[in-house]
């Protein structure tokens, strides 16, 4: 199977900044998209970012802000975080899609255990 483990996560300030970083190993032929997906309290899971073959997709809330870039070669994707906001507090997931052999005619999607991000003064 696959594992994607986090990490990075933590207690920071307003205005403060913090790195993400999720690496896929395992049975991996081939990684489609990789994303950052947040689950805050009492809320659904949103999707954060993603990327796949080089293009970038950013929730509105936080364009400007936040950067996702992938190592494509370790199997890893990061989510760098500026500015952040109270309402940046959540739970946060990495995502992957994968393809876990070279005969398989779809991908499957992997979670990450989620990291905690928690924006506090």
């Amino acid at each position: 199977q696959v594992q994607l483990v986090e990490s990075g996560g933590g207690l920071v300030q307003p205005g403060g900044s913090l790195r993400l970083s999720c690496a896929a190993s395992g049975s991996i032929f081939s990684i489609g998209a990789m994303g950052w997906y947040r689950q805050a309290p009492g809320k659904e899971r949103e999707l954060v970012a993603d990327i796949r073959s080089g293009t970038t997709n950013y929730a509105d809330s936080v364009k400007g802000r936040f950067t996702i870039s992938r190592d494509i070669v370790k199997n890893t994707v990061y989510l760098e975080m500026n500015s952040l906001k109270l309402e940046d507090t959540a739970v946060y997931y990495c995502n992957a899609y994968v393809k876990t052999t070279r005969w398989a005619t779809r991908g499957t999607d992997f979670w990450g255990q989620g990291t905690q991000v928690t924006v506090s003064s």
